[in-house]
């Protein structure tokens, strides 16, 4: 499984793949992100059962990806200063507890509170679970967060079928079995937060005197650059918000779909997203990340434009290829982004991902709006054209001239 070496040299342990640590890292990422794929499953059921409307069920979606993206950052700019490996079970025990007590919420206030506390958790788990997938990548990074955001995309893609498995027959309280991913969780965690405080001892950044250089020399050529990663983001992020928390209710309402039927399609989409986050590390250390961010939008557009208008069978087919293009360069972004501010890994993981987090916040909000006042067919049809904003890739500096900073 893993490549271990009795006592590395400090000088050799960023050499060292770690790979027990990347699945079990990995695996926690889907753990935890299964707890919040739950929420938008939920939608169908808590509409139905509560009267919800989509405005407050975009208020929900609001809630726990607004306290996620909000935090993610925080807690990495603190942790990339004074690392905590304890904060890792800490945050799932959080996540958890939020799970249990949702199951049982009697009303919409509560339901947000509950919501808030599985926020809280993912916002402490996402940059300290990408350091140390950073720490055990060794010189293959690209692979490395690979493995590490496949974890998440593929817990996102269980909660539909679980959704259709469990909480379709036993409601709103079959939420309280979902507890149990988070206890697992939680003990891998202690044992993952015990290798992550023995590898500190070891483990120094060496790129700090190349950071200040390169904030002297080309501190423009940085902002623009996040600036269109933010961009690319919230394009990624309101289409994939479009479709995991309303495309549901699209097959409902077009396809005469049952609740677990409907599921199926977000289900087949974001398992093909993981496929898709799985290849994409790989792709960019071979061909460049620059190169796999621009194909992962711009791939998407033929597909997204044309998925309101085909059959319930051809739509099967364009969401698993939307899902395997587009995310493709989600774990490329969080690379990209950490090689543009080296030293900062917890930072640029928690903008980033945070950020993707903050924005499908705000789009399901939107997005629900838009449902409520324009139709949903509409707002379907209209999302499909947000891959389009991928054209901004061709402003990112190239994997050479980020190097070349560096020598």
């Amino acid at each position: 499984m893993g490549t271990t070496v009795a006592a590395p040299k400090p000088d050799n342990i960023e050499k060292i793949t770690v790979y027990n640590i990347l699945f079990i890292i990995g695996l926690c990422h889907l753990l935890n992100d299964a707890l919040q794929a739950v929420i938008p499953a939920m939608f169908p059921i808590l509409e139905r059962s509560m009267g919800l409307t989509f405005t407050q069920l975009g208020l929900i979606s609001f809630t726990l990806n607004m306290v996620s993206s909000v935090m993610q950052p925080v807690v990495g700019f603190y942790t990339d200063k004074k690392p905590i490996p304890y904060a890792l079970p800490l945050g799932l025990t959080s996540s958890m507890l939020g799970m249990f007590f949702l199951a049982f919420a009697p009303s919409f206030e509560t339901i947000l509170l509950c919501v808030f506390f599985i926020g809280l958790g993912s916002a402490v788990f996402h940059p300290e679970g990408s350091r140390v997938a950073y720490m055990a990548a060794g010189n293959r990074r690209g692979l490395a967060q690979s493995i590490y955001q496949v974890g998440g995309n593929s817990g996102q893609a269980l909660a539909p079928l679980m959704t259709a498995l469990v909480l379709a027959k036993l409601g709103q309280a079959g939420a309280a079995w979902f507890t149990i991913f988070g206890g697992v969780a939680v003990a891998l965690l202690f044992y993952i937060a015990r290798w992550y405080s023995s590898r500190l001892v070891m483990y120094t950044p060496k790129k700090r005197k190349a950071q200040r250089q390169m904030n002297v020399e080309s501190k423009k050529a940085i902002k623009g650059a996040l600036l269109i990663i933010i961009f690319l983001i919230f394009a990624r992020s309101w289409y994939i918000s479009a479709i995991s928390n309303f495309y549901a209710f699209y097959t409902i309402q077009n396809y005469e779909a049952s609740i677990s039927q409907s599921q199926s399609y977000i289900f087949l989409f974001l398992l093909m997203g993981a496929v898709g986050t799985f290849l994409g590390g790989p792709l960019a250390d071979r061909f460049g990340k620059r190169n796999v961010i621009l194909f992962s939008m711009l791939g998407t557009v033929p597909f997204s434009l044309a998925l309101p208008y085909v059959s319930p069978l051809l739509a099967y087919v364009f969401l698993a290829l939307i899902g395997l293009v587009l995310m493709s360069s989600f774990s490329v972004t969080v690379v990209y982004a950490q090689e543009l501010v080296p030293g900062k890994i917890g930072t640029m993981s928690g903008l980033t991902v945070g950020l993707a987090f903050g924005m499908g916040a705000i789009g399901g909000v939107a997005l629900g709006f838009f449902i409520d006042k324009i139709g949903l067919n509409p707002t379907i049809i209209s999302v499909g054209f947000l891959p389009i904003f991928g054209l901004l890739t061709f402003l990112l500096p190239k994997d050479e001239r980020i190097q070349e900073w560096y020598k």
